[in-house]
């Protein structure tokens, strides 16, 4: 006979989850709704799944508990609640307990401990325990007769005892010891310095316990094992904060404790819950409660849930698709799919390669849809014993050009711009691209992953294989080649099936704001296809010039060293912070400006700057890092990263990562070679054009400056864009009372660090760092500012209270940057999201100009026949490769067309420059 089950829920785990999983619901009155709606949704879902006869939700209470008498640091590095969540707690308290749940607050010990002298009470009443978690330090709970489910991880996870010994590589039995030695920068306990998972588990492996670690410290090498024995004394508090407490008197809360029989669930309270749902707006689980049969609504702007727990009302279960996949091995089914995609007015399409890199993957598999849950999967190249005779690919290719060619025939993709490289690795020119799921996802919800597999879980509620479930993780992966052409062919087809269930929710909520609709058909489609282009044609780079720099790097790293070893007094390892903090804080005796988590003098960035305002070692070692990082990112790496079959370097853009629209630029990464320094500059110079060529670079001037004066209507800096007045000049003129004409090289420089520093919300403190004067003045420079520059103070006022109403901001075009933080945070991160609110608007306008100048200028380059070649893209500057006989009409027209993409009510400005590599065009 089974035993009854007592399922216990860690609901302070679940309410944060539900926080931050959820958009900022509200309800008719204007009430925060959006973790209520999430914790009924995962309370439902539980009882229904977990057959409990008993059960317990459990949250922390409010005030300290006997932890913070152990250790008054412990959770101090916590944020505080969001002021949007700690208003949904007594709602959520209430409804669990509408839903039939018992609900548990007990003051002064912390849910932990509470659910751990439950698991243990029940389990000695002959119960089979089930704690509802994510949190990984209840894995010290789990034996034969508790385990975990976590119903947040995808797929949703079960812990027994050997699940947690798979997981974490120890028994629960040794969690707290893995817990103590790692610690946990949550709940601000110290554990041993950059030890992790692997090698806490590993210690214990080897000595069997965190006691018998403490006995071997002596023994334990390199500077983990400095790291260990320096935390030695703290190890013992360490272990008592991690130890979930399994003894606590209940009495008072639990009632009839020790018995839990009081713990049954409860029938849901229908009537209560209708009042509730009534109440907050739920009005899909209001209609269910009334015996309606809810219909399927249209798909929302905003997508509202996340999750398996959080699938919309109106997605389909996964197990509501019918699916019918075919695995293409012979001509005449070619030939019928080949027919329907033909036919078909939209068709999914999705290919499986040898390789992540665009540039040089080659297809393995191909696979179509033609509507939700019927697809196809072509195996091609797949390999084994097992693998069955496949259709030649040369020859499928030749059969199916014409419709991946056809710009009539409509498709349909998930990372089109990948899929697209991978075709033209074939000779095949892919026309009529008409969706991206990934860039609909990225208008949608820039703020939210845009891999197909979330998307699928988010707006269709359904799981589908992943690559690791096929291939492997890590050493043991295997290529998808070698993958069984029965189980690639269900991965192949639903890709491209799910693509289109995706699409069908997505789309309509793009077409139904005429903003997002702009964004994603005019600038985001557009610029994908171009992007593919610019990355195919790529930049030639001067290798031996490189090499050369790097030589003479390594000349100046070497001559650096010995400098500072003269500075020091004696030799040390210029690349380890124990070292430099040894010699700066012991030997040199320097200031502590700040410490690490396990209380070590800080060594990082910021403090070496910080230091090096008075002393020659830091700035010594600042010099060497710079350079060193140049040489190993740049000019050691970039030769290596010749295309050999091109001779060029090929970044890849992607579009779908900073939530203003910016392009970020990754192997190699184009955006952040330094032009601050001489060195960095130099690289630019290996950045060549070939004979008979010129590199052109045409950029924005003073973009941000220039919306900052059309977004806001200040007059005076209308007046100084509108006349051509050095804006700079004129700020310092306004803010020193100076006239323009008189204004000083020291004056233009504050007010250019005050201009571009209130653009991205620098307050007083800041400006006083970079201008290296005390904070009063620099309050004093700010509020003149303000006084003589009114229209950007209303601006900024009136945009922090509007994204602080809607909880976004937009661009002139109509970007939706969501600002998480700017209801539910509190302290910093809300204050950095009014930050954000200031900037986004500027600086998503700006990606949305550059991109739609990059697209005009390729418009007019294909429609004129030029062979000028668009190779880089770099944040507010197109970079050019252009044959020496188009440099008159680049020069003339070029600027022309990226001023002309948006009227703004001061004059865009684009500046060319000409030369025979990237530095000299600048």
């Amino acid at each position: 006979m089974s035993k009854p089950i007592l399922l216990l829920v860690d609901g302070s785990s679940f309410l944060y989850r539900a926080f931050h999983a959820m958009p900022d619901l509200r309800g008719p009155q204007g009430q925060a709704t959006g973790a209520v709606h999430g914790m009924v949704a995962m309370m439902k879902k539980l009882r229904d799944d977990i057959g409990a006869e008993h059960a317990a939700c459990i949250f922390d209470a409010k005030g300290p508990t006997f932890r913070d008498e152990w250790y008054p640091e412990y959770k101090a590095q916590r944020a505080p609640m969001p002021d949007a969540l700690r208003e949904q707690i007594d709602p959520i308290h209430e409804v669990v307990k509408l839903l039939g749940w018992p609900v548990l607050v007990v003051p002064g010990i912390e849910a932990d401990d509470a659910i751990g002298t439950l698991c243990r009470v029940g389990a000695a009443a002959g119960h089979q325990v089930i704690v509802a978690t994510g949190d990984k330090d209840m894995a010290q709970l789990v034996n034969a007769d508790v385990s975990l489910i976590n119903t947040m991880a995808k797929p949703p996870e079960r812990l027994d005892e050997a699940g947690v010994l798979e997981k974490f590589g120890v028994p629960p039995d040794r969690i707290i010891d893995y817990l103590t030695l790692m610690g946990d920068t949550v709940d601000n306990v110290p554990g041993v310095e950059k030890v992790g998972p692997k090698t806490a588990a590993k210690w214990i492996a080897e000595h069997g316990s965190l006691d018998g670690v403490i006995a071997n410290a002596d023994k334990i090498k390199g500077v983990a094992g400095e790291n260990l024995r320096k935390a030695l004394d703290w190890l013992p508090m360490g272990r008592k904060l991690v130890t979930v407490v399994c003894d606590c008197d209940l009495a008072g809360h639990v009632p009839g404790w020790p018995a839990l029989e009081e713990l049954a669930l409860k029938p849901v309270d229908e009537t209560g819950l209708k009042d509730f749902y009534s109440r907050n707006g739920f009005k899909t689980w209001l209609r269910e409660l009334s015996g309606e049969t809810p219909a399927a609504s249209a798909p929302k702007a905003a997508p509202q849930q996340t999750g398996d727990l959080f699938a919309d009302a109106s997605a389909p279960a996964s197990s509501a698709i019918d699916k019918h996949y075919d695995t293409v091995l012979d001509w005449a089914t070619f030939d019928q799919w080949l027919a329907r995609i033909n036919a078909a007015p939209l068709t999914g399409l999705d290919t499986e390669t040898d390789s992540l890199d665009p540039m040089r993957a080659s297809i393995v598999g191909i696979s179509f849809s033609d509507q939700v849950g019927e697809a196809a999967y072509i195996p091609l190249r797949h390999a084994g014993p097992d693998a069955p005779a496949q259709l030649p690919l040369e020859e499928v290719l030749a059969r199916l050009k014409p419709w991946l060619e056809d710009e009539s025939k409509a498709k349909l993709g998930q990372n089109i711009k990948y899929d697209t490289h991978v075709f033209a690795n074939h000779g095949v020119n892919v026309q009529g691209y008409r969706h991206d799921t990934m860039l609909q996802s990225y208008v949608l919800e820039a703020h939210k992953t845009h891999g197909l597999e979330a998307l699928a879980d988010r707006h269709l509620g359904r799981h589908g294989l992943s690559y690791e479930d096929l291939c492997g993780k890590g050493v043991h992966q295997i290529p998808f080649a070698q993958v069984d052409v029965a189980k690639a062919s269900e991965y192949s087809c639903e890709d491209s099936e799910m693509c289109l269930g995706v699409h069908e929710r997505l789309y309509p909520a793009i077409e139904a704001e005429a903003g997002l609709k702009y964004v994603y058909e005019q600038i985001e489609m557009p610029a994908s296809k171009l992007l593919m282009r610019i990355e195919r044609n790529g930049v030639l780079i001067d290798g031996a010039k490189l090499q050369a720099q790097s030589h003479e790097l390594a000349q100046r790293l070497v001559k650096i060293e010995q400098e500072a070893y003269e500075i020091a007094g004696q030799p040390f390892n210029m690349g380890s912070p124990k070292q430099i903090g040894e010699i700066l804080f012991n030997k040199l005796g320097l200031p502590v400006v700040k410490k690490t988590a396990t209380g070590a003098p800080s060594t990082d960035e910021e403090v070496l700057d910080k230091l090096a305002e008075d002393y020659p070692l830091p700035a010594k070692i600042l010099e060497y890092r710079g350079l060193a990082k140049l040489k190993s990112t740049y000019t050691d790496k970039l030769p290596l990263q010749v295309n050999p079959e091109t001779g060029r370097v090929h970044t890849n853009y992607s579009q779908a990562v900073a939530v203003t629209g910016r392009l970020a630029s990754t192997d190699p990464n184009l955006q952040n070679i330094p032009i601050r320094t001489a060195e960095g500059r130099r690289v630019r110079e290996a950045f060549v054009a070939p004979a008979g060529h010129h590199i052109v670079s045409a950029d924005y001037s003073q973009i941000e400056l220039r919306l900052m004066a059309h977004i806001s209507e200040d007059p005076g800096l209308l007046k100084a864009f509108g006349e051509g007045i050095d804006v700079h000049k004129a700020t310092a003129s306004e803010v020193f009372g100076t006239p323009v004409a008189d204004v000083s090289s020291e004056q233009r420089r504050y007010a250019k660090t005050i201009n571009f520093g209130l653009i991205y919300g620098m307050g007083a403190f800041g400006l006083a760092t970079s201008l290296g004067i005390e904070t009063k003045a620099a309050k004093d420079y700010i509020d003149r500012y303000f006084a003589r520059f009114a229209g950007v103070k209303r601006y900024m006022d009136e945009t922090k209270a509007r994204a602080a109403e809607l909880g976004y901001v937009e661009t002139l075009f109509g970007r939706r940057i969501t600002l998480p933080e700017i209801k539910g945070g509190n302290g910093p991160r809300k204050a950095g999201a009014e930050r954000q609110a200031v900037n986004a608007p500027m600086q998503g306008t700006a990606a949305d100009l550059i991109k739609l100048a990059m697209v005009a200028v390729q418009k007019a380059l294909d429609e004129s026949g030029k062979k000028t070649r668009i190779i880089m893209q770099v944040h507010d500057e197109l970079v050019f490769e252009v044959p020496d006989a188009e440099l008159d009409w680049i020069k003339a027209e070029v600027p022309r067309l990226m001023a002309g993409v948006a009227s703004l009510k001061v004059p865009l400005l684009a500046e060319v420059g000409v030369g025979s590599n990237w530095d000299e065009a600048h």
